[in-house]
């Protein structure tokens, strides 16, 4: 029973279930009756929904068929109206096709020219799309074209700001277009051409620079002798002085220059064409010489491409391996002062351009390697200069060398550059300078005492008088008293060789100029030098002409007197030499001339020449003695020979009146002494065995012609019978025996 009723519930759920799907089936859109059929197939009783839709259908037919009866009279009504008008819809359709033939006669035409007006509007169009592509594209070709000219004029800064605008300002806009694409890869390309076209033109101009160093060097030391000039007539002239310019001051003139008077292309090479000026006319400044925009645009260049360390050390590279070249001095410098004179100019426009690089660049090069450069070139200078100045001869050239040094150290201080090892090196100069200058004043003092007579020099007026003494300091009253024509008592080598000497002097004081020595360094430098002089060349050189052979008694009795004078004047060349140096004597450590020493020895050494010389010439004329031992004769008179020797003497202590007393006396004395041992030889020969009494009364009156030689006092100063007791040895032997005097001279040979 239960069971029944479970099922008749169940029958009532499901016939409810169906009606609602049905509702919905009638109610919903035929779009979305999908989910509703599937509840039904989701379910199992589908078969009754299927009867139930059935009876559904039936339903609606029937309520069709009641309303299409309902409405059955008026459907007919309307039929029948229909059927009126499908006859004049036909005229109606025969009407509009009949026009619509006419409407597309008539507007072919019209049809033609709208379809035309349609291309104009589109070609139209089309133009202005592209002129507004091509407005958009053209910034873009002229930015490149600009660049391309650039390019091809060597302008490579602006031509890389252009490239830096094109790539990031103008390409973005028109990236999409083909060209544009080929530009944007090309842009590498173009870096890299102007990063190595730029470096060619700094090659060009390295190479340039190398090549004109000279006239770059040449005008910078001009500058700098310039300015000595100016300074020196500052000091003389304190009051139409200017005033010296400063590092700053010149490169504030170069830029002012650079800007006003010397326009330059960005694609010269480096050196600017100027003419040679006049050495009285203003030298332009170094740095105008040089262009040095393609330094400038390489760094800016490799800088903006992110390069500046490579390009940094590629010309510091460059530059070092060029100052080597520029140090090596050429193998025949020391010929001549121009040899000297280019190596110098190039050396100074190195530096000239490498500082001016320093003050016009930022870190481009920098004082550490500037300086660098400096003690790698000062030592390769010294030593080639030490080497080279070693091979002069020439004091002239030495000096100038000197004065190109200088000039050289004043050039590059101005610059900033430490010049002090230079000055040091002048002082090892000097003394090679002193060696030079004495060499050639051993020649000139040679061809003084070569060229001399001798003999007093003659003067036959009052000017003759005054040029003599104006030439050497002589005061003598008496000879001034002396009426015309009258001699002064030394010769001419006298006043040669003391104004030689101070032609020397005067040469030392020429190089230690412009050297910043102090006034006591010079002068002990010149006296020193001055000694050497006095000591060594001139005292060689008076020796040399005391030890002829071929010199007389006469030119050694002149040299006594020169040497006297010219020991006299020694005073007077210490106070030339204060003079020049205003230095006194006086001071501490100041050296003192040995010219007294000099003169001293040469006298001393003439002195002893002329002792020998008249002993050499008695014995010439003792060669002619033939005395004949054995002969009976008697002359009555002395022997020629003899009385020719005794006149030569007279004639020879003659002219030694202007000699000191003490040495006509003891060369008198020495003749004397050197006669009678002479004569003693004579009479004690081996060969002489025996001898007559004649013989010996011929060789008294020889003795005795001698001893009256010795009583007429040929020199005055002896005291009585001095002279007379270089004989008396001889007198004694005479007096004796001719038997004793053989036994004597058998004792004496024994």
């Amino acid at each position: 029973m239960e069971r029944g009723k479970m099922a008749e519930a169940e029958s009532l759920e499901s016939a409810a279930e169906h009606e609602r799907i049905l509702r919905e089936i009638e109610s919903t859109d035929t779009a979305c009756i999908g989910p509703t059929l599937r509840s039904v197939y989701d379910g199992e009783e589908h078969g009754r929904f299927m009867e139930k839709l059935e009876t559904r259908i039936r339903n609606h037919d029937r309520e069709i068929e009641k309303m299409c009866n309902f409405h059955y009279q008026g459907f007919v009504d309307s039929i029948t109206e229909l059927l009126k008008v499908r006859g004049e819809a036909q005229k109606l359709k025969n009407q509009v096709t009949d026009t619509n033939r006419k409407l597309q006669q008539e507007g072919k035409e019209l049809v033609i020219a709208m379809e035309e007006l349609k291309q104009c509007r589109l070609q139209q169009r089309n133009i202005s799309a592209t002129v507004d592509k091509l407005m958009l594209c053209l910034p873009v070709l002229e930015m490149y074209s600009k660049l391309r000219d650039q390019m091809k004029t060597k302008r490579h800064y602006p031509a890389l700001k252009t490239l830096e605008h094109l790539e990031h300002t103008y390409l973005p806009q028109v990236s999409h277009y083909r060209f544009c694409k080929v530009m944007v890869d090309n842009i590498p390309k173009l870096r890299e051409e102007i990063k190595d076209v730029s470096m060619s033109d700094l090659k060009d101009f390295l190479e340039s620079i190398r090549k004109h160093s000279d006239k770059i060097g040449e005008t910078a030391m001009k500058q700098a002798q310039q300015q000595r000039n100016l300074d020196n007539i500052v000091l003389q002239q304190p009051r139409i002085g200017s005033k010296r310019k400063s590092k700053k001051d010149v490169y504030t003139i170069f830029d002012t220059e650079m800007e006003n008077t010397s326009p330059k292309s960005e694609q010269d090479s480096g050196i600017l064409d100027v003419e040679d000026e006049e050495d009285d006319e203003e030298v332009p400044g170094a740095q105008d010489l040089v262009d040095f925009s393609p330094v400038y645009r390489c760094l800016h260049i490799y800088s903006v491409l992110g390069a500046r360390e490579t390009f940094e050390n590629y010309y510091r590279k460059q530059r070092r391996k060029q100052a080597r070249l520029v140090l090596q001095p050429p193998s025949n410098m020391h010929e001549t002062l121009d040899g000297y004179r280019k190596y110098f100019n190039q050396i100074v426009g190195f530096f000239v351009v490498e500082d001016h690089i320093l003050h016009t660049t930022q870190g481009l090069v920098n004082r550490a390697y500037i300086d660098e450069l400096w003690e790698m070139a000062l030592s390769k200078t010294i030593a080639a200069l030490r080497t080279h100045s070693s091979y002069c001869s020439d004091p002239n050239l030495v000096l100038d060398l000197k004065n190109l040094i200088v000039l050289f150290a004043d050039t590059l201080q101005v610059y900033g550059f430490p010049v002090n090892q230079l000055f040091d090196m002048l002082l090892e100069i000097r003394d090679q300078y002193s060696e030079t200058l004495l060499k050639k004043w051993a020649g000139i003092f040679r061809n003084i005492l070569d060229s001399d007579n001798y003999s007093p020099i003659p003067v036959t007026s009052e000017d003759m008088y005054k040029k003599v003494v104006g030439q050497f300091p002589f005061q003598d009253t008496e000879l001034e008293k002396q009426p015309f024509p009258k001699k002064f008592p030394f010769s001419e080598f006298v006043p040669k060789v003391y104004n030689q000497i101070k032609e020397f002097i005067y040469a030392c004081l020429k190089f230690s100029e412009d050297l910043h020595l102090s006034s006591t360094e010079v002068d002990d430098m010149i006296r020193k030098s001055t000694n050497l002089l006095l000591t060594r060349t001139l005292s060689n050189s008076l020796q040399n002409v005391i030890k002829r052979k071929n010199i007389g008694l006469t030119e050694l009795v002149q040299i006594i007197i020169n040497t006297t004078h010219l020991e006299k004047s020694c005073k007077y060349l210490e106070e030339f030499i204060t003079n020049i140096t205003n230095v006194l004597p006086e001071t501490v450590h100041t050296t003192k001339l040995y010219g007294t020493t000099t003169f001293k020895d040469a006298r001393h050494a003439a002195e002893e020449e002329i002792y020998t010389n008249l002993n050499q010439k008695i014995d010439q004329f003792l060669q002619l003695a033939d005395y004949d031992w054995m002969t009976g004769d008697l002359d009555n008179k002395a022997s020629d020979y003899l009385i020719d020797l005794i006149a030569f003497l007279r004639s020879t202590f003659a002219v030694f009146t202007h000699l000191p007393g003490k040495v006509a006396q003891t060369a008198c004395m020495s003749a004397c002494k050197h006669l009678a041992t002479s004569l003693m030889q004579l009479l004690l020969e081996a060969e002489v065995r025996q001898l007559t009494l004649g013989a010996l009364q011929q060789f008294n009156l020889d003795v005795r012609e001698c001893e009256q030689f010795a009583r007429s006092g040929p020199v005055p100063g002896f005291q009585e019978d001095t002279l007379q007791l270089a004989f008396i040895d001889l007198r004694q032997v005479i007096l004796q025996s001719p038997s004793e005097v053989k036994i004597i001279a058998i004792f004496e040979r024994n």
